[in-house]
């Protein structure tokens, strides 16, 4: 078994770990801005409308920040099950 072979899967699994992760953050950053925007509508303009078009983004504000909480909990532990892997490279090496 190569040694190359143990490090270059370790890496990937970091650089999946970080991905995941840099996607959580770019839920949030979303969710906020449909927050904001809610926020904005509210209190900006003036039509009959404007609080259900404000709860509207808020709801999908929540919607969208509980599932970008769920699929990066469920993908964090595809990633840690995908570690048991390397280390069944690190024991068949080192026999």
């Amino acid at each position: 078994m190569n040694k190359d072979l143990i490090l270059r899967e370790k890496l990937a699994i970091e650089r999946t770990y970080m991905a995941n992760q840099t996607t959580l953050l770019s839920f949030l950053r979303t969710s906020m801005y449909f927050f904001v925007a809610g926020l904005s509508i509210n209190e900006l303009l003036d039509f009959d409308q404007n609080h259900l078009v404000a709860i509207g983004m808020y709801v999908f504000s929540v919607v969208l920040l509980i599932y970008g909480l769920a699929h990066f909990l469920v993908q964090r532990k595809w990633i840690t099950d995908q570690k048991k892997h390397v280390g069944e490279y690190k024991l068949e090496y080192e026999k």
